[in-house]
């Protein structure tokens, strides 16, 4: 039942005593969020290869990065499961059919004409084929199914939302996991300064996103509690139905939120309580030195990944 704890989803981990930390760590926490940025900005109409490219720079950067593998081996597993699972069920889909346009030449210049000479090769279509898999009618038992039919734009839905859903959640996972919420807010105001000059309350609004960090493990445990209970009473959601099993599944989720209102409360009260002020992004974090050799590394290589996009994210 604690499978919650052992797969540390959005919380960053020390691991200072198992030893130094890793160079994810210390690198400048602006250049992370820059790159996480990159990720999820990137494959924005970007072509197949470019999209499996950054699924495999992701993966690699995750490989060395030097952390445990506790900490990333199990989500890192899980979030290709479910991206290859919703590729394949995207992939599936009926991709729909377009309206045809008016023809602007006549209908006879479009047609197959028959051979010349008799014995001659027919004339074919070229062009690559539509339709990539056709599997069909499929036969469970007595129901019978229509034909399984993956063409090339289903195909390519399936693969542009497989990985989009892995570099999305996997990258801002990686980004949480080795930064500290104090360091990570430190970073988004200071992207944020020029908006601060305008009049914004940026100071608010990273202290905002500092206690919805700081809430997390706190909503992931109260999660962890009621699943916990249920499986204390033996609740066999089969033998309920689907009716009870819905309605049970609408209390624990009532339960929850009423959970995690009253740690709000209680939170809110004690802020409250020792004053009600925050403090500067400067007085959270001190950052280390931007003349550091893994920072410059990591300016130049993601320069030379916008120039790349630039070039060849087309393809």
């Amino acid at each position: 039942m604690d499978w919650l704890r052992q797969l540390p989803v959005g919380q960053y981990v020390d691991t200072s005593a198992a030893g130094p930390p890793s160079w994810l760590q210390r690198l400048d926490p602006r250049l992370k969020l820059a790159w996480t940025l990159a990720f999820l900005v990137t494959p924005i109409l970007a072509g197949p290869i470019w999209r499996l490219s950054l699924v495999a720079l992701l993966v690699l950067i995750t490989l060395g990065s030097g952390l445990p593998w506790r900490l990333w081996g199990r989500s890192v597993l899980m979030w290709l499961a479910l991206a290859l699972l919703v590729g394949l069920l995207a992939s599936m889909l009926p991709a729909g059919e377009a309206t045809p346009g008016n023809l602007q030449r006549p209908a006879a210049e479009l047609r197959l004409a028959p051979p010349e000479r008799p014995g001659a090769a027919v004339p074919e279509r070229l062009g690559l084929p539509w339709e990539l898999v056709h599997w069909g009618p499929l036969q469970l038992g007595p129901l019978q199914l229509g034909p399984l039919v993956v063409t090339r734009k289903s195909a390519q839905l399936g693969l542009n939302g497989a990985t989009l859903l892995f570099t999305l959640i996997h990258s801002a996972n990686l980004l949480l996991l080795t930064t500290t919420p104090e360091a990570l807010v430190w970073a988004i105001d200071w992207w944020l300064i020029p908006l601060g000059r305008l009049g914004l309350p940026v100071e608010r609004l990273g202290f905002t996103l500092l206690l919805a960090l700081r809430f997390l493990p706190l909503v992931q445990e109260e999660f962890q509690n009621l699943l916990r209970s249920l499986a204390t009473r033996a609740v066999n959601l089969k033998a309920l139905g689907w009716k009870t099993g819905l309605g049970l599944a609408l209390a624990v989720a009532e339960r929850l939120l009423a959970n995690v209102l009253l740690r709000s409360e209680q939170g809110a009260e004690a802020l409250m309580a020792r004053g009600g002020r925050w403090l500067s992004p400067e007085s959270l974090h001190q950052p280390a030195s931007i003349a550091a050799l893994p920072t410059l590394l990591a300016a130049l290589a993601l320069v030379v990944l916008v120039g790349l996009r630039v070039r060849l994210g087309a393809a």
